[in-house]
């Protein structure tokens, strides 16, 4: 289903009076919608209705219409380009903030971020499943009943559960602590390189620039002598 029913567009001043004219030379309901919309306070208008009015602008009754209006009205000016010039789209919707595509190098390190951090919390809990496993195979030769080797084995696994927990959070806050490092001396590189090489460089004379060329004058004026001769 087409979605431009649900799309409206700014009801712009050359807008309003491109399509005025039109009430009163267009056919009943589309004058009535005209109308309507034309009045609306919002200042908004349908897309499907400048669709309607740049199909019938087209259509043999439309463009005789437009050409027996006194003055004629031009066909081109009805065309979905020059009703569309100059306005915009869904006014009254509020859209978020616009966010850049990452870069591909950014994306690359990302994903091999992510990548590493599946490995670890993989590793996490085989390390944890196999040392409650080596718990409880362990425990065989004490001669303990199942219930206490039991709890040994959960034991053991909840201890090194909490450590590789630990661990991450460690390994976590260093990566987020490298990248915010990695960001920071982006900015400051880019930063430094923006002031070394400006684009429009200002050259500001120098009070000894001021003084060379003023003595410079000088030697060359000539003397009364010499304008005499």
């Amino acid at each position: 289903m087409s979605s431009e029913h649900s799309v409206n567009v700014s009801l712009e001043t050359h807008l309003v009076s491109a399509l005025e004219p039109l009430l009163f030379i267009t056919d009943a309901s589309l004058s009535i919608r005209l109308a309507q919309h034309l009045s609306d306070p919002r200042g908004i208008i349908p897309y499907d209705i400048l669709l309607s009015v740049s199909r019938w602008s087209r259509s043999a009754t439309g463009s005789s219409a437009l050409r027996a209006c006194s003055p004629p009205l031009d066909p081109n000016s009805y065309t979905m380009i020059a009703l569309l010039a100059g306005t915009t789209t869904s006014p009254e919707r509020k859209f978020g903030p616009y966010q850049p595509p990452q870069e591909p190098e950014r994306l690359v390190a990302q994903e091999k971020r992510e990548r590493k951090a599946i490995t670890t919390i993989i590793n996490g809990v085989l390390s944890i499943i196999g040392s409650g496993a080596a718990a409880w195979i362990g425990s065989e030769r004490t001669n303990w009943r199942q219930e206490w080797r039991v709890l040994f084995a959960l034991f053991v696994a909840v201890v090194v559960a909490i450590s590789e927990t630990a661990l991450y959070i460690i390994w976590q806050s260093r990566s987020s602590s490298h990248l915010t490092t990695a960001k920071t001396r982006k900015h400051i590189r880019a930063k430094k390189e923006d002031n070394e090489n400006p684009s429009l460089p200002n050259h500001s004379p120098t009070n000894e620039d001021d003084r060379g060329g003023l003595r410079l004058r000088i030697q060359k004026k000539p003397t009364s002598n010499e304008n005499l001769q």
